[in-house]
């Protein structure tokens, strides 16, 4: 039973980090494409300050979960699960590796910029964030696929 709580809870952290990802598909970054210089500046500040420290706690407790139920599942799950926890988990660290390398030296840099000054070659800067954030969507996407059919399939 405690297993099957680790589980859920793993599951449930998973899917709020997966929502960002699927809110970009539908719109976010299509509206962030579409963005004068001043108005991404202004957004990304704005994300940057409200997202961040209520985001941390959630990836946090992913890992967390994440371990422990590789571990519950090396000790008392079946392959599939193992198999499944150990995939899930391995996405969801390629996420932090591309957050940390990737994504937040590139918001860094942008927080630096104020809304009159900023480089001439700001938008390879969302370019290339958006780049990274590419990454991290296949990752943690796949990653709750993963941990979706092995609820619903195993």
């Amino acid at each position: 039973m405690f297993l099957q709580l680790v589980f859920f809870i793993n599951l449930l952290l998973y899917s709020v980090i997966v929502s960002q990802s699927f809110m970009y598909m539908i719109a976010l970054r299509n509206v962030q494409e579409q963005l004068d210089a001043a108005a991404y500046i202004q957004l990304r500040k704005l994300i940057d300050q409200n997202f961040l420290r209520k985001f941390k706690p959630v990836m946090y407790a992913a890992l967390v979960s994440g371990l422990v139920l590789i571990v519950l599942c090396f000790m008392d799950g079946s392959e599939f699960l193992r198999i499944a926890s150990v995939i899930a988990y391995l996405a969801l660290l390629t996420d932090v590796v591309l957050t940390v390398k990737g994504d937040l030296p590139i918001n860094a840099i942008i927080n630096s910029w104020s809304e009159e000054s900023y480089p001439a070659d700001w938008s390879n800067y969302r370019s290339k964030w958006l780049q990274y954030f590419s990454g991290r969507q296949v990752a943690n996407i796949s990653g709750f696929l993963v941990l979706t059919a092995t609820a619903v399939f195993a």
